[in-house]
């Protein structure tokens, strides 16, 4: 089979049909890419393009209240800083860590009117130089391209409101739930219409919505149900009547939620997280005529060649049947994995996505 582009390659993986081989990417943190580059990754290079990843494009919008956005400490080992949505947190500079979450502007439904009425669909959300710039590019590369999306439980309760405030919202004051999920998507998908009314189309829509943890899920079935599926079908069917296919991120053990992404009609579902309880197998075997399966790789074991050598030889022939497959690692590529053991795995799984 001839070589194909990135494009190409996504495109077969959705229409669950073969390809020369399965896509392949994947997100080090940033302490990675530093310990990559004092093992020689040239600084002025991507590592897309050092290990011959494939090629995705990306197209954001701009949803937020547009908050003040302002460092408030900073030192060698860390920074605090304020965000567009009104949070307050602190980032390691040389650690591969998730931010920690200090403070919020958002933390009742007054402060939430406030941020609602900022958070208009005006053009100047978009950055339409970069679009004029490099869409072309994208084009003339075969780039998959994605549009994100930023709206959901996961948004709401880690970079707007806080964890323990919007859970307890979910049981004592629903409405308001239902009132911050809606207008973020549906500022988000008026600014996307008007990228697409400009003839920057893309193939897919993305959005990350982490809806659970190690073997459990922040919320049950009925409140997933009542409160948030309206708006994840909403996007799935915008979507879909511009014939884009729509991609979810869900970090955690979503297991029971699975059935419900597959009716409401999720093209593919990321990043099936081993450790917490996901099965790529079990899900490739249940699953896998109605979902593409992105991840799925047990990063616990990628510094440990001989394990996940293993652990790839395990999966990769299974989850690979008949298309539906990308390849990368089941959260991000920790800084405990080296240059060399990177691209002994990506080797490895061109080798083994190969049809």
């Amino acid at each position: 089979m001839k070589v194909m582009t990135s494009r190409e390659r996504f495109q077969r993986m959705y229409e669950h049909r073969e390809a020369d081989r399965v896509p392949i990417i994947d997100s080090p943190w940033g302490a990675t890419i530093e310990r990559w580059q004092r093992e020689g990754l040239p600084a002025d290079t991507s590592y897309i393009d050092y290990f011959g990843l494939d090629r995705v494009a990306h197209i954001g919008v701009d949803s937020s209240p547009r908050y003040p956005v302002h460092t408030v400490e900073e030192t060698d080992e860390y920074r605090i800083f304020t965000t567009a949505w009104g949070a307050t947190l602190k980032n390691w500079k040389h650690a591969a860590s998730t931010p920690e979450f200090l403070d919020f502007t958002i933390v009742d439904r007054q402060a939430w009117d406030a941020a609602k009425a900022r958070m208009q669909p005006d053009r100047d959300r978009i950055d339409w130089q970069h679009l004029e710039k490099n869409y072309p590019v994208w084009q003339r590369e075969g780039c998959w391209i994605q549009a994100g999306l930023w709206f959901g439980f996961d948004i709401t309760h880690s970079w707007t409101v806080g964890t323990e405030r919007l859970l307890c919202a979910l049981v004592e004051d629903p409405e308001w739930c239902r009132d911050m999920f809606g207008h973020q998507l549906e500022v988000n998908l008026a600014l996307l219409d008007l990228v697409w009314e400009a003839g920057y189309h893309f193939d897919v829509v993305s959005w990350p919505d982490d809806m659970g943890y190690k073997h459990h899920q922040f919320f049950s079935l009925d409140v997933y149900r009542e409160l948030l599926k309206p708006f994840h079908r909403r996007a799935v069917e915008w979507a879909h009547a511009r014939g884009v296919r729509a991609h979810l991120h869900s970090c955690g053990d979503v297991n029971p939620l699975v059935p419900e992404l597959v009716e409401i009609g999720i093209d593919a579902l990321n990043p099936l997280e081993v450790k917490a309880g996901m099965d790529p197998v079990h899900l490739k075997r249940t699953w896998g005529e109605q979902l593409v399966l992105h991840g799925g790789i047990n990063a616990v074991l990628w510094e440990d060649a001989q394990a996940i050598q293993a652990e790839m030889g395990r999966v990769m022939p299974v989850l690979k049947e008949r298309g539906g497959y990308i390849f990368s690692s089941d959260h991000s590529v920790p800084s405990s994995v080296s240059l060399a053991e990177f691209g002994q795995i990506v080797e490895l799984a061109k080798k083994l996505g190969a049809y």
